[in-house]
């Protein structure tokens, strides 16, 4: 009986062995993808062999082989000098100087389409005792489940800079939500224009986006901006790895976010990011003058942003 046990359970993880190597595989081998899983299949089919003339041997076989693909898994690298996609190229980065902070690599793209754009990235300067507003922002394209997330900073002189988490895909990938569990891309923290960034969203993907203002103190407010600013120094002294479900935009911000609030609780739907509006709600973070559905429904922008002119100011225009 035990024997038919361990045989059982040994089954089952070579299975999930074979199906997990076949997919890491496929992302991390593509040239050569084809004969990497042929080489796991054979693999595979050989421990199972094994594991049925000397069961013990099997796992022992088993064993050896999970070590060497953890191994292998831990040292794949991310890297950060690839010939990355336009719009991802640079991630933000900061000087500060006391209550004042110059923010490089600001992403101002004007847009021609959803797929064109003049390029332009730029620096600016910002006091950090200026902010008057902070405000969330999702982009919602397909699934309501699923939603882009940003945060967006207002200041006394009218300027606005969004943050943004991103995948960094090089210039001839596709982002792929599998491979996202995959170390098939880097994470990386734009900060941009809206014009740019939410804009593209609005006006040229026609997606439905939500603004919702944030209920924070100034000082939270400011931590916030500076987090969001170590955060994007960190990554260009350190490149990590996008993943799925972990280091996305959602997961990204609600970390960042525990730094100003330790005792913010975690919640399903900060995975599920279209329904972090509600889980906001809920903490009392954005407006409940109103029921949720009222609010829900006041904050979408998309519909006027498109009406907007040109010659209209985009970050007054939505907020009107």
């Amino acid at each position: 009986m035990q024997r038919k046990i361990g045989a059982a359970l040994l089954g089952i993880a070579l299975t999930l062995f074979l199906a997990w190597t076949l997919a890491a595989f496929l992302f991390q081998f593509e040239r050569f993808a084809l004969i990497a899983c042929i080489g796991a299949v054979a693999l595979t089919g050989m421990l199972g062999v094994l594991a049925r003339r000397n069961l013990r041997h099997g796992w022992m076989a088993f064993i050896l082989c999970l070590a060497t693909a953890t191994l292998w898994w831990s040292r794949i690298p991310p890297q950060q000098d690839l010939a990355w996609a336009p719009d991802i190229a640079r991630g933000v980065t900061a000087e500060f100087q006391g209550d004042t902070v110059i923010v490089h690599n600001i992403r101002d793209f004007i847009w021609e389409d959803e797929n064109t754009a003049t390029e332009q990235w730029k620096s600016e300067t910002y006091s950090l005792n200026a902010i008057t507003s902070v405000d969330l922002l999702t982009s919602v394209w397909s699934s309501p489940a699923i939603a882009h997330v940003l945060i967006s900073f207002g200041f006394s002189d009218g300027r606005h800079l969004a943050f943004s988490a991103e995948i960094r895909r090089e210039a001839d990938e596709e982002f792929s939500s599998i491979g996202g569990f995959f170390k098939t891309f880097e994470l990386v923290l734009i900060a941009a224009e809206e014009r740019d960034i939410v804009k593209l969203r609005t006006n040229f993907r026609g997606e439905d986006v939500s603004l919702f203002p944030l209920r924070l103190k100034p000082e939270q407010a400011r931590l916030l901006l500076v987090t969001y600013l170590e955060r994007g120094n960190q990554l260009a002294a350190e490149p990590e790895f996008y993943n799925t479900i972990t280091a996305n935009c959602t997961t990204v911000i609600f970390r960042l976010a525990r730094l100003v609030d330790p005792g913010l609780p975690f919640d399903w739907r900060v995975l599920a990011s279209g329904y972090l509006p509600a889980y906001l709600f809920d903490l009392g973070a954005i407006d409940t003058t109103k029921p949720l559905d009222e609010t829900l429904e006041d904050a979408r922008i998309t519909s006027r942003a498109v009406l907007l002119s040109p010659s209209d100011n985009y970050s007054t225009g939505i907020r009107r």
